[in-house]
């Protein structure tokens, strides 16, 4: 178990240093959540997953996946946002990765 919790958090720095080089660019870029914008950490999780999404559907994977691997750090028992993670690292071509996340979405979602 601890084994697994360090390699995903391997993940998540990963995803995050080097989160700009499968970065598209859009017209519109997600704007930052501030920390400001939700004052406990659920509802800044829930933000970061949201953002996430909003950045997925308009392509910028790269954002997307350091959205949701910045959620999934504040909330560690969330399926969601390794769900969506592991969506992001597959349109990177990061399939490894990518099925990394979906088992840890799908350990959580059984519990």
């Amino acid at each position: 178990m601890r084994a697994r919790v360090l390699a995903l958090a391997t993940i998540g720095l990963a995803v995050v240093l080097c989160g700009g080089c499968g970065r598209h660019s859009t017209p519109n870029p997600t704007p930052n959540p501030t920390p400001n914008s939700a004052a406990d950490p659920q509802a800044r999780a829930q933000l970061l997953i949201e953002s996430g999404n909003q950045a997925f559907v308009a392509g910028d994977f790269g954002l997307a996946a350091r959205r949701y691997a910045a959620a999934a750090v504040i909330k560690k028992d969330d399926p969601a946002a390794y769900y969506g993670l592991g969506m992001a690292l597959s349109k990177l071509g990061r399939d490894e990765d990518a099925r990394a996340a979906y088992a840890r979405a799908r350990a959580l979602s059984r519990r």
